[in-house]
Protein backbone atom coordinates (compact mmCIF):
# COMPACT_ATOMS: atom_id res chain seq x y z
CA UNK A 1 0.00 0.00 0.00
CA UNK A 2 1.13 3.60 -0.52
CA UNK A 3 2.09 4.04 3.35
CA UNK A 4 3.56 1.00 4.19
CA UNK A 5 7.99 0.91 3.20
CA UNK A 6 9.78 -2.09 2.51
CA UNK A 7 11.85 -1.07 6.19
CA UNK A 8 10.34 -3.77 7.99
CA UNK A 9 11.53 -2.46 11.69
CA UNK A 10 9.35 0.99 10.66
CA UNK A 11 6.77 -0.72 9.86
CA UNK A 12 6.21 -2.52 13.11
CA UNK A 13 7.00 0.67 15.00
CA UNK A 14 4.23 2.37 13.73
CA UNK A 15 1.24 -0.07 13.71
CA UNK A 16 2.03 -0.24 17.37
CA UNK A 17 3.37 -4.12 16.89
CA UNK A 18 7.03 -3.93 18.32
CA UNK A 19 7.90 -4.94 21.87
CA UNK A 20 9.38 -1.10 22.45
CA UNK A 21 6.34 0.34 21.39
CA UNK A 22 3.38 -0.88 22.68
CA UNK A 23 3.50 -1.60 27.05
CA UNK A 24 2.32 -4.36 28.67
CA UNK A 25 -1.34 -3.20 28.59
CA UNK A 26 -1.62 -2.84 25.15
CA UNK A 27 -0.99 1.10 25.18
CA UNK A 28 0.26 2.87 22.21
CA UNK A 29 2.46 6.11 23.18
CA UNK A 30 1.70 9.31 20.71
CA UNK A 31 5.36 9.17 20.35
CA UNK A 32 5.52 6.09 18.45
CA UNK A 33 3.41 6.99 15.26
CA UNK A 34 6.17 9.67 14.44
CA UNK A 35 9.24 7.51 14.88
CA UNK A 36 11.01 5.61 12.12
CA UNK A 37 11.71 6.53 8.41
CA UNK A 38 8.57 5.17 7.08
CA UNK A 39 6.17 6.55 4.88
CA UNK A 40 3.91 5.92 7.28
CA UNK A 41 5.96 7.68 10.20
CA UNK A 42 6.75 10.70 7.61
CA UNK A 43 3.19 11.53 7.17
CA UNK A 44 2.23 11.50 10.91
CA UNK A 45 5.05 14.14 10.97
CA UNK A 46 3.99 16.19 8.69
CA UNK A 47 0.70 16.50 10.35
CA UNK A 48 2.06 16.64 14.04
CA UNK A 49 3.01 20.60 12.69
CA UNK A 50 -0.64 21.05 11.95
CA UNK A 51 -1.48 20.01 15.46
CA UNK A 52 -3.68 16.68 13.56
CA UNK A 53 -4.69 13.51 15.54
CA UNK A 54 -1.87 11.14 14.86
CA UNK A 55 -3.96 8.42 17.11
CA UNK A 56 -6.06 5.57 15.02
CA UNK A 57 -7.40 2.51 17.14
CA UNK A 58 -4.59 1.84 18.93
CA UNK A 59 -5.03 2.15 23.06
CA UNK A 60 -4.55 5.45 24.98
CA UNK A 61 -1.71 5.30 27.66
CA UNK A 62 -3.13 6.36 30.40
CA UNK A 63 -0.73 9.55 31.13
CA UNK A 64 -2.25 10.68 27.68
CA UNK A 65 -5.96 11.03 28.68
CA UNK A 66 -6.09 14.67 29.34
CA UNK A 67 -9.80 16.02 28.74
CA UNK A 68 -11.13 15.88 32.32
CA UNK A 69 -14.14 17.53 31.22
CA UNK A 70 -17.55 16.15 32.06
CA UNK A 71 -19.16 19.44 29.39
CA UNK A 72 -16.95 17.87 27.00
CA UNK A 73 -19.13 14.87 26.92
CA UNK A 74 -22.48 16.23 27.35
CA UNK A 75 -22.08 18.83 24.90
CA UNK A 76 -20.90 16.64 21.77
CA UNK A 77 -23.83 14.80 22.10
CA UNK A 78 -26.00 18.17 22.59
CA UNK A 79 -24.30 20.11 19.67
CA UNK A 80 -24.77 16.41 17.56
CA UNK A 81 -28.62 16.45 18.34
CA UNK A 82 -29.32 19.76 18.48
CA UNK A 83 -29.63 20.14 14.44
CA UNK A 84 -32.26 19.79 11.87
CA UNK A 85 -31.90 16.04 11.03
CA UNK A 86 -33.64 15.43 14.48
CA UNK A 87 -36.25 18.27 13.71
CA UNK A 88 -36.49 16.21 10.76
CA UNK A 89 -37.36 13.03 12.23
CA UNK A 90 -40.53 14.54 14.20
CA UNK A 91 -41.89 15.58 10.23
CA UNK A 92 -42.60 11.64 9.46
CA UNK A 93 -45.12 11.13 11.97
CA UNK A 94 -47.72 12.82 10.33
CA UNK A 95 -46.26 12.42 6.86
CA UNK A 96 -44.99 9.10 6.85
CA UNK A 97 -47.03 7.25 9.76
CA UNK A 98 -50.47 9.36 10.18
CA UNK A 99 -50.06 10.39 14.07
CA UNK A 100 -51.64 12.58 16.03
CA UNK A 101 -49.75 15.31 18.14
CA UNK A 102 -50.10 13.78 21.19
CA UNK A 103 -49.19 10.04 20.39
CA UNK A 104 -46.59 11.09 18.54
CA UNK A 105 -44.92 13.07 21.12
CA UNK A 106 -45.89 10.24 23.84
CA UNK A 107 -44.10 7.40 21.34
CA UNK A 108 -41.03 9.72 21.11
CA UNK A 109 -40.43 10.38 24.59
CA UNK A 110 -40.62 6.76 25.06
CA UNK A 111 -38.63 5.46 22.34
CA UNK A 112 -35.62 8.22 22.59
CA UNK A 113 -35.40 7.04 26.45
CA UNK A 114 -34.97 3.13 25.63
CA UNK A 115 -32.64 4.19 22.35
CA UNK A 116 -30.38 6.03 24.45
CA UNK A 117 -29.32 3.83 27.27
CA UNK A 118 -26.61 1.86 25.16
CA UNK A 119 -25.03 5.09 24.02
CA UNK A 120 -24.69 6.52 27.64
CA UNK A 121 -23.96 2.91 29.00
CA UNK A 122 -20.94 2.27 26.44
CA UNK A 123 -19.90 5.85 26.79
CA UNK A 124 -18.67 4.75 30.26
CA UNK A 125 -15.55 1.97 28.78
CA UNK A 126 -13.85 4.67 26.95
CA UNK A 127 -12.18 6.42 30.53
CA UNK A 128 -11.92 2.73 31.74
CA UNK A 129 -10.18 1.44 28.69
CA UNK A 130 -8.88 4.25 26.45
CA UNK A 131 -10.17 2.12 23.43
CA UNK A 132 -12.54 2.94 20.63
CA UNK A 133 -15.83 1.64 20.34
CA UNK A 134 -15.10 -0.79 17.60
CA UNK A 135 -12.02 -2.23 19.27
CA UNK A 136 -13.82 -2.84 22.61
CA UNK A 137 -16.87 -4.81 20.38
CA UNK A 138 -13.98 -7.40 19.66
CA UNK A 139 -14.24 -8.29 23.45
CA UNK A 140 -17.95 -9.57 22.24
CA UNK A 141 -17.68 -10.87 18.74
CA UNK A 142 -14.13 -11.43 18.48
CA UNK A 143 -11.28 -10.58 16.01
CA UNK A 144 -13.39 -12.06 12.91
CA UNK A 145 -16.87 -11.50 14.06
CA UNK A 146 -16.35 -7.58 14.88
CA UNK A 147 -15.46 -6.66 11.41
CA UNK A 148 -19.05 -8.19 10.16
CA UNK A 149 -19.93 -5.27 12.52
CA UNK A 150 -17.32 -2.87 10.97
CA UNK A 151 -19.39 -3.21 7.35
CA UNK A 152 -22.37 -2.55 9.09
CA UNK A 153 -20.64 0.43 11.32
CA UNK A 154 -18.95 2.00 7.60
CA UNK A 155 -22.47 2.12 6.07
CA UNK A 156 -23.75 3.76 9.26
CA UNK A 157 -21.14 6.28 9.75
CA UNK A 158 -21.52 7.18 5.78
CA UNK A 159 -25.32 6.77 5.25
CA UNK A 160 -26.19 8.58 8.60
CA UNK A 161 -23.85 11.58 6.68
CA UNK A 162 -25.63 11.29 3.71
CA UNK A 163 -29.19 11.52 4.68
CA UNK A 164 -28.03 15.08 6.71
CA UNK A 165 -26.61 16.43 4.07
CA UNK A 166 -29.47 16.00 1.94
CA UNK A 167 -31.40 17.41 4.99
CA UNK A 168 -28.95 20.43 4.91
CA UNK A 169 -28.85 21.14 1.52
CA UNK A 170 -32.72 21.28 1.21
CA UNK A 171 -32.62 23.91 3.59
CA UNK A 172 -29.92 25.75 1.47
CA UNK A 173 -32.01 25.96 -1.23
CA UNK A 174 -35.27 26.73 0.08
CA UNK A 175 -33.01 30.03 1.20
CA UNK A 176 -32.08 30.30 -2.15
CA UNK A 177 -33.57 28.22 -5.15
CA UNK A 178 -30.31 29.00 -7.18
CA UNK A 179 -28.07 26.72 -4.86
CA UNK A 180 -28.89 23.79 -6.25
CA UNK A 181 -28.93 19.89 -3.93
CA UNK A 182 -25.45 18.88 -5.00
CA UNK A 183 -23.84 22.45 -4.50
CA UNK A 184 -25.43 22.56 -0.14
CA UNK A 185 -24.14 18.81 -0.13
CA UNK A 186 -20.19 19.83 -1.05
CA UNK A 187 -20.10 22.77 1.24
CA UNK A 188 -21.46 20.77 4.53
CA UNK A 189 -19.50 17.79 3.78
CA UNK A 190 -16.37 20.19 2.84
CA UNK A 191 -17.12 22.50 6.12
CA UNK A 192 -17.60 18.52 8.21
CA UNK A 193 -14.12 17.62 6.83
CA UNK A 194 -12.47 20.89 8.23
CA UNK A 195 -13.28 19.59 11.49
CA UNK A 196 -13.26 15.83 11.49
CA UNK A 197 -9.44 15.99 9.83
CA UNK A 198 -7.83 17.30 13.10
CA UNK A 199 -9.27 14.86 15.14
CA UNK A 200 -11.20 13.97 18.93
CA UNK A 201 -9.42 17.64 20.65
CA UNK A 202 -11.38 19.68 17.64
CA UNK A 203 -14.44 17.80 17.28
CA UNK A 204 -14.81 18.56 21.01
CA UNK A 205 -13.96 22.44 20.77
CA UNK A 206 -16.73 22.56 17.77
CA UNK A 207 -19.26 20.71 19.82
CA UNK A 208 -18.73 22.03 22.68
CA UNK A 209 -20.14 25.89 21.30
CA UNK A 210 -22.00 24.88 18.04
CA UNK A 211 -25.50 23.69 19.55
CA UNK A 212 -25.90 27.42 20.73
CA UNK A 213 -26.44 29.28 17.74
CA UNK A 214 -29.31 26.05 16.30
CA UNK A 215 -30.61 26.40 20.41
CA UNK A 216 -31.54 30.02 20.06
CA UNK A 217 -32.61 29.24 15.96
CA UNK A 218 -34.93 26.12 17.19
CA UNK A 219 -36.38 28.83 20.13
CA UNK A 220 -36.96 31.23 17.40
CA UNK A 221 -39.34 28.77 15.26
CA UNK A 222 -40.75 27.79 18.47
CA UNK A 223 -41.99 31.57 19.30
CA UNK A 224 -42.83 32.43 15.72
CA UNK A 225 -44.69 29.22 14.97
CA UNK A 226 -46.87 29.10 18.74
CA UNK A 227 -47.67 33.47 17.64
CA UNK A 228 -49.24 31.81 14.02
CA UNK A 229 -51.59 30.28 15.96
CA UNK A 230 -51.27 27.50 12.81
CA UNK A 231 -50.95 24.41 15.31
CA UNK A 232 -53.63 21.58 14.70
CA UNK A 233 -54.10 19.31 17.58
CA UNK A 234 -54.75 16.37 15.50
CA UNK A 235 -56.50 13.87 17.96
CA UNK A 236 -55.11 10.62 18.75
CA UNK A 237 -55.84 7.06 16.29
CA UNK A 238 -57.22 4.15 18.19
CA UNK A 239 -57.11 0.44 16.95
CA UNK A 240 -54.83 -2.09 15.05
CA UNK A 241 -53.78 0.92 12.42
CA UNK A 242 -52.85 2.97 15.90
CA UNK A 243 -50.66 0.23 17.02
CA UNK A 244 -49.03 -0.23 13.54
CA UNK A 245 -48.38 3.29 13.43
CA UNK A 246 -46.87 3.53 16.56
CA UNK A 247 -44.45 0.67 16.73
CA UNK A 248 -42.89 2.00 13.11
CA UNK A 249 -42.68 5.55 13.93
CA UNK A 250 -40.99 3.99 17.39
CA UNK A 251 -38.51 2.01 15.51
CA UNK A 252 -37.75 4.97 13.52
CA UNK A 253 -37.46 7.40 16.87
CA UNK A 254 -35.22 4.32 18.30
CA UNK A 255 -33.12 3.80 15.17
CA UNK A 256 -32.17 7.50 15.37
CA UNK A 257 -31.49 7.70 19.37
CA UNK A 258 -29.25 4.36 18.81
CA UNK A 259 -27.60 5.24 15.87
CA UNK A 260 -24.36 6.64 18.39
CA UNK A 261 -24.00 4.05 19.82
CA UNK A 262 -21.44 2.29 17.89
CA UNK A 263 -19.31 4.52 18.22
CA UNK A 264 -20.09 5.97 21.77
CA UNK A 265 -16.75 5.05 23.38
CA UNK A 266 -14.73 6.58 20.53
CA UNK A 267 -15.70 10.25 22.61
CA UNK A 268 -14.52 9.60 25.51
CA UNK A 269 -10.81 7.84 25.60
CA UNK A 270 -8.69 10.51 26.49
CA UNK A 271 -11.05 10.60 29.69
CA UNK A 272 -9.11 9.87 32.92
CA UNK A 273 -9.23 6.25 33.69
CA UNK A 274 -10.74 7.33 37.26
CA UNK A 275 -13.72 9.42 36.16
CA UNK A 276 -17.21 8.60 37.37
CA UNK A 277 -18.71 5.99 35.16
CA UNK A 278 -22.03 7.09 37.03
CA UNK A 279 -21.32 10.78 35.71
CA UNK A 280 -20.04 9.96 32.00
CA UNK A 281 -23.11 8.05 32.11
CA UNK A 282 -25.69 10.89 32.60
CA UNK A 283 -23.57 13.63 30.98
CA UNK A 284 -24.33 11.89 27.99
CA UNK A 285 -27.62 11.19 29.27
CA UNK A 286 -28.37 14.77 29.39
CA UNK A 287 -26.81 15.67 26.35
CA UNK A 288 -28.67 13.56 24.14
CA UNK A 289 -32.37 13.53 25.65
CA UNK A 290 -32.75 17.12 25.80
CA UNK A 291 -31.82 17.91 22.02
CA UNK A 292 -33.81 14.75 20.99
CA UNK A 293 -37.00 15.45 22.54
CA UNK A 294 -36.75 18.99 21.94
CA UNK A 295 -36.48 19.03 18.25
CA UNK A 296 -38.19 16.08 17.29
CA UNK A 297 -41.42 17.26 19.63
CA UNK A 298 -41.12 21.07 17.61
CA UNK A 299 -41.25 18.68 14.12
CA UNK A 300 -44.22 17.28 15.15
CA UNK A 301 -45.67 20.44 15.49
CA UNK A 302 -44.86 22.55 13.27
CA UNK A 303 -45.62 19.29 10.94
CA UNK A 304 -49.67 19.50 12.46
CA UNK A 305 -50.07 22.94 10.01
CA UNK A 306 -49.71 20.83 7.10
CA UNK A 307 -53.09 19.39 7.77
CA UNK A 308 -54.57 22.88 8.00
CA UNK A 309 -57.64 23.26 5.34
CA UNK A 310 -57.33 26.90 4.63
CA UNK A 311 -57.12 27.08 0.97
CA UNK A 312 -53.62 27.98 0.10
CA UNK A 313 -51.73 26.27 3.15
CA UNK A 314 -48.23 27.08 2.72
CA UNK A 315 -46.53 24.61 5.24
CA UNK A 316 -47.97 22.12 2.87
CA UNK A 317 -46.98 23.37 -0.54
CA UNK A 318 -43.57 24.39 1.14
CA UNK A 319 -42.80 20.83 2.77
CA UNK A 320 -43.90 19.32 -1.04
CA UNK A 321 -41.34 22.08 -2.43
CA UNK A 322 -38.49 21.50 -0.85
CA UNK A 323 -38.89 18.96 2.54
CA UNK A 324 -37.82 19.93 5.73
CA UNK A 325 -35.97 23.17 4.31
CA UNK A 326 -39.89 24.31 2.82
CA UNK A 327 -41.61 23.75 6.01
CA UNK A 328 -39.02 25.57 7.96
CA UNK A 329 -39.10 28.13 5.20
CA UNK A 330 -42.89 28.64 5.83
CA UNK A 331 -42.72 29.12 9.25
CA UNK A 332 -39.85 31.72 9.14
CA UNK A 333 -39.80 33.76 6.06
CA UNK A 334 -43.40 35.42 6.16
CA UNK A 335 -42.88 37.31 9.79
CA UNK A 336 -39.04 37.60 9.41
CA UNK A 337 -38.16 38.10 6.32
CA UNK A 338 -34.44 38.36 5.92
CA UNK A 339 -33.22 37.46 9.00
CA UNK A 340 -35.56 34.39 8.56
CA UNK A 341 -33.37 33.70 5.88
CA UNK A 342 -30.30 33.56 8.03
CA UNK A 343 -31.94 31.37 10.62
CA UNK A 344 -32.51 28.62 8.12
CA UNK A 345 -28.90 29.12 6.81
CA UNK A 346 -27.95 28.62 10.76
CA UNK A 347 -29.64 25.72 10.40
CA UNK A 348 -28.29 24.10 7.28
CA UNK A 349 -24.73 24.56 9.11
CA UNK A 350 -25.75 22.76 12.36
CA UNK A 351 -25.50 19.40 10.12
CA UNK A 352 -21.92 19.84 10.72
CA UNK A 353 -22.31 19.00 14.14
CA UNK A 354 -24.30 16.16 13.71
CA UNK A 355 -22.02 14.76 10.67
CA UNK A 356 -18.81 15.22 12.94
CA UNK A 357 -19.18 11.70 15.03
CA UNK A 358 -19.78 9.63 11.51
CA UNK A 359 -17.04 10.78 9.73
CA UNK A 360 -14.71 11.16 12.92
CA UNK A 361 -15.39 7.35 13.61
CA UNK A 362 -15.43 5.64 10.13
CA UNK A 363 -11.73 6.46 9.76
CA UNK A 364 -11.49 4.27 13.36
CA UNK A 365 -14.05 1.48 11.89
CA UNK A 366 -12.05 1.18 8.41
CA UNK A 367 -8.92 0.54 10.37
CA UNK A 368 -10.88 -2.07 12.61
CA UNK A 369 -12.48 -3.80 9.48
CA UNK A 370 -9.48 -4.16 7.38
CA UNK A 371 -6.81 -5.08 10.13
CA UNK A 372 -3.40 -4.55 9.74
CA UNK A 373 -3.05 -2.72 6.73
CA UNK A 374 -5.93 -0.35 7.06
CA UNK A 375 -4.12 0.32 10.92
CA UNK A 376 -1.17 1.33 8.66
CA UNK A 377 -2.69 4.09 6.89
CA UNK A 378 -3.65 7.15 9.22
CA UNK A 379 -7.04 7.79 10.66
CA UNK A 380 -7.29 11.52 8.55
CA UNK A 381 -6.72 10.04 5.36
CA UNK A 382 -9.53 7.54 6.16
CA UNK A 383 -11.75 10.43 7.08
CA UNK A 384 -11.06 12.02 3.34
CA UNK A 385 -12.12 8.89 1.69
CA UNK A 386 -15.52 8.75 3.66
CA UNK A 387 -16.09 12.06 2.90
CA UNK A 388 -15.88 11.31 -0.97
CA UNK A 389 -17.79 8.68 -0.58
CA UNK A 390 -20.65 9.72 1.07
CA UNK A 391 -20.62 12.82 -1.21
CA UNK A 392 -21.33 10.27 -4.18
CA UNK A 393 -23.95 8.58 -2.29
CA UNK A 394 -25.77 12.06 -1.09
CA UNK A 395 -26.05 13.37 -4.57
CA UNK A 396 -27.71 11.21 -6.12
CA UNK A 397 -30.22 10.86 -3.06
CA UNK A 398 -30.83 14.35 -2.51
CA UNK A 399 -34.57 14.14 -4.99
CA UNK A 400 -35.26 10.73 -2.86
CA UNK A 401 -35.38 12.07 0.78
CA UNK A 402 -38.03 11.21 2.74
CA UNK A 403 -38.53 6.97 1.09
CA UNK A 404 -34.21 7.07 2.20
CA UNK A 405 -34.65 8.88 5.49
CA UNK A 406 -37.31 6.42 6.61
CA UNK A 407 -35.59 3.14 4.98
CA UNK A 408 -32.38 4.49 6.76
CA UNK A 409 -33.55 4.61 9.83
CA UNK A 410 -35.18 1.34 10.45
CA UNK A 411 -31.78 -0.37 8.84
CA UNK A 412 -29.66 1.48 11.55
CA UNK A 413 -32.31 -0.22 14.30
CA UNK A 414 -32.65 -2.78 13.45
CA UNK A 415 -28.85 -3.87 13.22
CA UNK A 416 -27.56 -1.93 15.90
CA UNK A 417 -30.14 -3.76 18.37
CA UNK A 418 -29.32 -6.61 17.26
CA UNK A 419 -25.23 -5.72 18.18
CA UNK A 420 -26.77 -4.30 21.53
CA UNK A 421 -28.64 -7.64 22.22
CA UNK A 422 -25.09 -9.20 21.81
CA UNK A 423 -23.04 -6.94 23.84
CA UNK A 424 -25.30 -6.45 26.57
CA UNK A 425 -25.68 -10.53 27.28
CA UNK A 426 -21.77 -11.25 27.15
CA UNK A 427 -21.15 -8.15 29.60
CA UNK A 428 -24.39 -9.14 31.93
CA UNK A 429 -24.35 -12.91 31.76
CA UNK A 430 -20.50 -13.63 31.18
CA UNK A 431 -18.31 -10.82 32.45
CA UNK A 432 -20.61 -9.17 34.72
CA UNK A 433 -18.17 -6.57 35.76
CA UNK A 434 -15.50 -4.62 34.15
CA UNK A 435 -12.57 -6.05 35.84
CA UNK A 436 -12.93 -9.16 33.63
CA UNK A 437 -12.00 -7.36 31.08
CA UNK A 438 -8.20 -7.09 29.89
CA UNK A 439 -7.27 -3.82 27.55
CA UNK A 440 -3.88 -5.41 26.85
CA UNK A 441 -5.31 -8.46 25.05
CA UNK A 442 -7.41 -5.84 22.49
CA UNK A 443 -4.91 -6.83 19.26
CA UNK A 444 -4.52 -10.33 20.30
CA UNK A 445 -6.77 -12.18 17.79
CA UNK A 446 -5.77 -16.01 19.61
CA UNK A 447 -6.85 -14.43 23.18
CA UNK A 448 -10.15 -13.18 22.04
CA UNK A 449 -13.64 -15.17 21.67
CA UNK A 450 -13.33 -17.18 18.42
CA UNK A 451 -16.60 -15.20 17.01
CA UNK A 452 -18.43 -18.89 16.62
CA UNK A 453 -21.47 -17.51 19.12
CA UNK A 454 -21.57 -13.65 18.14
CA UNK A 455 -21.85 -15.25 14.49
CA UNK A 456 -24.64 -17.54 15.17
CA UNK A 457 -26.51 -14.99 17.52
CA UNK A 458 -25.72 -12.11 14.81
CA UNK A 459 -28.07 -14.40 12.41
CA UNK A 460 -30.32 -14.88 14.77
CA UNK A 461 -31.20 -11.66 15.56
CA UNK A 462 -31.28 -11.44 11.56
CA UNK A 463 -33.77 -13.78 11.32
CA UNK A 464 -35.61 -11.77 14.71
CA UNK A 465 -35.85 -8.78 12.38
CA UNK A 466 -37.11 -10.43 9.16
CA UNK A 467 -40.25 -11.83 10.89
CA UNK A 468 -40.92 -8.57 12.58
CA UNK A 469 -39.58 -5.99 10.12
CA UNK A 470 -42.23 -3.51 8.28
CA UNK A 471 -41.19 -2.54 4.85
CA UNK A 472 -42.67 -0.90 1.73
CA UNK A 473 -40.58 -4.25 0.30
CA UNK A 474 -41.09 -6.59 3.00
CA UNK A 475 -43.49 -7.17 5.61
CA UNK A 476 -42.73 -10.03 8.26
CA UNK A 477 -45.52 -12.33 9.54
CA UNK A 478 -44.90 -10.85 13.37
CA UNK A 479 -45.59 -7.23 11.81
CA UNK A 480 -48.30 -8.42 10.35
CA UNK A 481 -50.26 -9.09 13.79
CA UNK A 482 -48.89 -5.86 15.21
CA UNK A 483 -50.78 -3.49 12.80
CA UNK A 484 -53.39 -3.07 10.34
CA UNK A 485 -52.83 -4.80 6.87
CA UNK A 486 -51.23 -4.65 4.81
CA UNK A 487 -48.02 -3.12 6.54
CA UNK A 488 -48.70 -3.93 10.57
CA UNK A 489 -46.40 -2.73 12.69
CA UNK A 490 -42.66 -2.68 12.93
CA UNK A 491 -41.26 -4.57 15.79
CA UNK A 492 -38.36 -5.36 14.40
CA UNK A 493 -35.31 -4.11 16.42
CA UNK A 494 -37.28 -5.54 19.43
CA UNK A 495 -37.28 -9.26 17.92
CA UNK A 496 -33.41 -9.17 16.62
CA UNK A 497 -32.93 -7.58 20.35
CA UNK A 498 -34.61 -10.66 21.87
CA UNK A 499 -33.36 -13.15 19.44
CA UNK A 500 -29.46 -12.18 19.72
CA UNK A 501 -29.61 -11.64 23.41
CA UNK A 502 -30.92 -14.84 23.62
CA UNK A 503 -29.15 -17.00 21.00
CA UNK A 504 -25.69 -15.18 22.34
CA UNK A 505 -26.58 -16.46 25.88
CA UNK A 506 -26.85 -19.99 24.61
CA UNK A 507 -24.57 -20.15 22.71
CA UNK A 508 -21.46 -18.63 23.96
CA UNK A 509 -21.44 -20.92 27.27
CA UNK A 510 -20.91 -24.19 24.63
CA UNK A 511 -18.15 -21.89 23.50
CA UNK A 512 -16.12 -20.87 26.09
CA UNK A 513 -16.66 -24.91 26.99
CA UNK A 514 -14.73 -25.69 24.14
CA UNK A 515 -12.09 -22.87 23.38
CA UNK A 516 -11.84 -21.70 26.85
CA UNK A 517 -11.89 -17.86 26.03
Amino acid sequence: MGFQDSNMHDMEKQDGLSTGSRGSNGAVPGETFVQGNSTYAKVQRLAARFHVEQRGIERVPEDERDDHSLLNVGTMWLSANMVVSSFAIGLLAQSLFFLGFVDACLVCLFFNLIGIIPVCYFSTFGPRFGLRQMVLSRYWFGWYGVKIIAVFNVLACLGWSAVNSIVGAQLINAVNNDVPGYAGILIIAFCTLCVTFFGYKIVHAYEFWSWIPTTIVFIIVLGVFAHSGDFVNIPMGVGTSELGSVLSFGSVVYGFATGWTSYAADYTVYQPRNQSRTKVFFAVWIGLIIPLLFTEMLGIAVMTATTLNDGTNKYADGYKASGTGGLLAAVLFGPLGGFGKFCLVILALSIIANNCPNIYSVGLTIQVLGGKWTERVPRFVWTAVGTGIYIAIAIPGYSHFETVLDNFMNFIGYWLAIYEGIAFSDHFIYKRSMNAYDPAIYNQRSKLPPSIAAIFAFCCGIAGMVTGMSQVWWVGPIALKAGEAPYGGDVGFELGFAFAFVSYAVARRFELKYFGR
